[in-house]
């Protein structure tokens, strides 16, 4: 099992400049090598395999203040461009989306694949580049096989690839089913609602108007680049947030159960519909379940994905169909007369989708004590 660290790192003026320099470099490199595999293939109707460009990335001159390995991992993530692009044309998809050459600031990161770097103190020794600050906010747990720096904004981050040996699955105790929304971005099946914060709804109107002035300035003057900076700074908050809130509520769920329980949704196609669209990218249901699997599986225990058909429609107490369109927050059961919230009853569907039972919607124990303290200061933030 891999598992990946982040820090971040505090470059001086000079190393700053060495990295945007190595970066570039990286770029041209790629670029080279990807115009080589489009004029064998235009030219002689013949392919460039990877490792027939990693034979000949060791002969390039101009790059001597670039390690090696650095230069050869440039050339495999530009394989990998290639094969996930020949896996999306024998899918049939009508976008495959060939490899696209890398123009000035499209090019944001590099790795050092086997050697080149190392952990000493409070720096991060890098071949080529030197010893950068960095803030070791908490220990390294397994063997490191990676590091890549990677550019965000004006930030500079170090990511570590550490390999782990993942806890043995426990026996599932404790089952809970997760419905995600867009009011409350969770109910759960045992009645707890979380509210959608809505980081992106909150700054809309202040990230317009900013996005108005740079639309206004000459492109690439320096007004434009002190304008382009505070809008990528208002998105990267935007983000930041965001992603602070689904590690907190991931890491509420795998602590407090064995088994938790999401619908496999079609993200992709939701997002579609541009009346929802915007609160659906706000909301980050595809994160919330990735940060939970991956918690999940680093604790020995148990997400699964199960189909929504349906689950907002069945009475979860009988298993009969009753229709509602979406301006329906109430579920009314005229079988068996039960009358529940609508995203609690799809929590208990989901629930029993994966547990093969039903559970009653009076037989679900609540949340303890500690679970709701923390379920309470989320809708207050």
């Amino acid at each position: 099992m891999l598992k990946t660290y982040k820090f971040r790192l505090y470059p001086t003026t000079q190393q700053v400049f060495v990295l945007n320099k190595t970066l570039d470099v990286c770029r041209h490199i790629y670029n080279e090598f990807l115009a080589d595999r489009r004029n064998a293939y235009d030219r002689c109707n013949q392919s460039l395999s990877t490792m027939d460009q990693l034979y000949q990335v060791q002969y390039l001159e101009f790059d001597t203040d670039v390690h090696s390995q650095v230069k050869q991992d440039v050339i495999r993530r530009l394989g990998k461009s290639f094969d996930a692009f020949f896996r999306r044309c024998k899918k049939g998809e009508t976008k495959p989306g060939y490899p696209r050459f890398r123009g000035k600031n499209r090019y944001s990161s590099f790795s050092y694949p086997q050697s080149g770097f190392k952990i000493s103190g409070k720096k991060l020794k890098l071949s080529k580049i030197g010893d950068i600050k960095i803030v070791l906010h908490r220990k390294i747990e397994g063997k490191i096989k990676t590091c890549s720096i990677i550019k965000d904004g004006k930030s500079w981050y170090a990511c570590f690839s550490v390999e782990v040996k993942p806890k043995r699955s426990i026996e599932p105790a404790k089952s809970i089913g997760v419905d995600v929304g867009l009011n409350a971005v969770v109910t759960l099946s045992d009645g707890t609602k979380i509210e959608a914060p809505g980081y992106y709804r909150k700054i809309e109107d202040k990230l317009k108007r900013q996005q108005r002035s740079l639309s206004r300035k000459k492109l690439y003057s320096n007004n434009w680049k002190k304008q382009s900076d505070k809008v990528s700074h208002a998105h990267k908050v935007i983000f930041n947030k965001r992603s602070d809130f689904n590690h907190k509520l991931s890491r509420i769920l795998v602590d407090n159960y064995d088994l938790v329980v999401f619908e496999d949704l079609n993200i992709r196609n939701m997002v579609q519909n541009s009346k929802l669209s915007k609160s659906i990218h706000d909301a980050a249901w595809g994160k919330l379940i990735q940060y939970t699997m991956y918690k999940a599986e680093e604790a020995g225990k148990i997400v699964e994905l199960v189909a929504p058909h349906n689950t907002s429609q069945n009475c979860s107490s009988c298993g009969i169909k009753v229709s509602k369109t979406l301006a329906t927050r109430i579920h009314r059961c005229p079988n068996c007369g039960l009358v529940l919230d609508r995203d609690h009853n799809a929590a208990i569907n989901i629930l029993n989708l994966a547990v093969g039972t039903t559970v009653k919607a009076c037989g679900v124990e609540p949340l303890g004590s500690a679970m709701k303290q923390e379920a309470t200061c989320f809708n207050r933030w």
